[in-house]
């Protein structure tokens, strides 16, 4: 059994939104010739995470309306309280509490089998990474390790 590690840059810029990753995931596997096993896509962010779903624009418009009806951005989150909050603050943080709520609810990772060199995918599943923090300027890391051979 052979391990092997990639990171996956994405740049994003809206949120909530769906980035559909499934194609740059199946490059990684033809381009590494991984024939069996498993890949686990995980997201090293808490503001954004990784889900399997249906690529269908009125689903995902649903999907987006869920998660802001859960944790609406316009409610107060002690998170958000600078003013009491002592811990992980940097110079320019940002009021996203509601996208680590959100972010609850999505997970970090997912575990996809690989047969014969092909994600083991159902016919209208895709891989995206959600964004939850509009406010992320910066590119969100993926790892995706193969796990197999």
């Amino acid at each position: 059994m052979d391990t092997k590690n990639h990171c996956l840059k994405i740049q994003t810029g809206e949120a909530p939104k769906f980035y559909d990753v499934t194609n740059e995931i199946e490059s990684i596997i033809d381009k590494t010739n991984f024939i069996s096993g498993v890949v686990v896509v995980f997201s090293k962010h808490t503001t954004a995470g990784i889900i399997i779903q249906e690529n269908e624009p009125l689903l995902l418009d649903d999907f987006s309306t869920l998660l802001g009806s859960v944790a609406p951005i316009d409610k107060e989150y002690n998170h958000n309280n600078f003013e009491i909050r002592t811990v992980h603050m940097h110079e320019d943080e940002c009021p996203n509490g509601h996208s680590h709520c959100q972010h609850i609810l999505i997970g970090t990772s997912e575990t996809i089998p690989v047969i014969d060199n092909c994600l083991a995918l159902g016919q209208w599943q895709r891989i995206f990474l959600v964004e939850l923090d509009a406010d992320f300027n910066d590119e969100r890391e993926i790892i995706v390790q193969l796990i197999g051979n």
